[in-house]
């Protein structure tokens, strides 16, 4: 699983990173985890707040900070977990 977290280096979205490592990690999932800081290229996901969360290519969420069990949840729903 690939895994971005789209944001120019603000608190916001360093906090997103670690919730994500979090979930990650609690849910014994095998992900590559990036961080994307350019803004040409995060303009290129096409969303308008930072942070975004992207998982597989797709955006997932944008402009808020989950929590750790939210992004778990996210995972879950999105059917990210290898079965």
């Amino acid at each position: 699983m690939e895994i971005k977290i789209l944001g120019t280096g603000c608190p916001k979205c360093k906090t997103l990173e670690k919730v994500t490592r979090e979930a990650v990690s609690e849910m014994g999932i095998d992900a590559d985890i990036t961080k994307e800081e350019d803004i040409v290229k995060i303009m290129n996901y096409g969303i308008m707040h930072t942070p975004g969360l992207v998982i597989n290519g797709k955006v997932v969420l944008s402009g808020q900070v989950p929590s750790v069990k939210q992004v778990m949840e996210i995972l879950t729903r999105n059917n990210y977990l290898l079965q």
